[in-house]
């Protein structure tokens, strides 16, 4: 469900007894709204600068950026919920509870490397964040008995980007569709218009303003699949078939870099020596096509390459 301008909202799924989360914040009528405009910090450098031997200076080594936090003052309102104080403070420890209750995040802390999601619309544009909840400091305030509460709040991040809310999904086949011509009558002259004018089969045009992770699907039947990123990366298996209704999902993201069957198989192993590490699966912004490369006498395989646009800021 999209949000609205100015809101947030925190999510994650269950986990044995620890329930999910769907938790919208931020503006006034969510009775949830920030005191302060929120605030993104980015962690220090890690420079890999080497002192000169035996003389003044450095040398600048490969340097490595850490993840983001976001904070969040959060004022957390009831004062109209009860026409009464002690119905309004009931209803203020109840709202801090269910926020408290959200961003305790134990069913995303106990699965490791599992992310939780942290969406917002600002200036129209619908975000994402991929991190866990961690900060959670309601202030002690005598208003609390009025049905007011402020809470600070943090979220920190898996990286430093932040991502398209929308998924962006390209279809790429092993036989691309036959070629269906024109019919007639013609008349002159003939133009061609519409995104058919400019866009081919495997044509993916990636957005945002940073590179982004593709997660590719290779569906069977096919032998030795390969995805190949034209003038860029291949990445390529050996000694692996897919039947039908099979597939292996490539997910070279930094909360996931799995290779895995539909069945939950790891199938990392099968990655030729040639293709590029998981770490350096990115398409850079800019327009890429993509080829599927196997064996598949049906002519039915195919592969979906699905990516977010990605920002270094929102």
């Amino acid at each position: 469900m999209p949000l609205r301008e100015g809101e947030w909202n925190l999510s994650y799924s269950a986990n044995g007894v620890h329930p999910a989360a769907n938790f919208t914040f931020g503006t006034i009528e969510s009775g949830y709204y920030l005191l302060e405009p929120y605030e993104i910090t980015y962690a220090d450098v890690d420079a890999g600068d080497t002192p000169m031997p035996r003389e003044d200076g450095a040398r600048f080594g490969e340097d490595y950026r850490g993840q983001a936090t976001v904070t969040f003052e959060v004022g957390v309102d009831t004062v109209e919920d009860a026409a009464n104080m002690i119905g309004r403070h009931a209803a203020n420890l109840d709202a801090v509870s269910m926020m408290g209750q959200a961003w305790d995040g134990k069913a995303v802390r106990k699965r490791m490397a599992t992310p939780a999601v942290l969406r917002t619309t600002q200036g129209g544009r619908p975000r994402r964040f991929y991190g866990r909840p961690r900060k959670f400091a309601p202030a002690g305030s005598r208003l609390t008995r009025q049905g007011y509460t402020p809470v600070v709040a943090t979220f920190v991040c898996v990286d430093d980007t932040a991502y398209d809310d929308t998924e962006q999904t390209l279809p790429v086949f092993l036989n691309p569709p036959p070629h269906r011509g024109l019919v007639g009558p013609l008349a002159e002259p003939l133009s061609m218009t519409g995104q058919g004018a400019t866009k081919v089969p495997g044509e993916a045009v990636i957005g945002g303003k940073s590179p982004t992770w593709p997660v590719i699907r290779f569906y069977g039947p096919i032998s030795n699949p390969t995805c190949e990123v034209v003038g860029g990366w291949k990445l390529a298996f050996s000694g692996l078939t897919l039947g039908a209704g099979q597939y292996v999902t490539v997910d070279p993201r930094p909360w996931a870099r799995t290779v895995l069957r539909n069945n939950g198989a790891s199938v990392a192993g099968d990655i030729t020596r040639g293709s590029p590490r998981l770490q350096d699966l990115l398409l850079p912004v800019g327009r890429h096509d993509f080829i599927l490369r196997g064996t598949d006498a049906t002519g039915t395989a195919y592969m979906t390459i699905a990516w977010r646009d990605a920002y270094p800021y929102l």
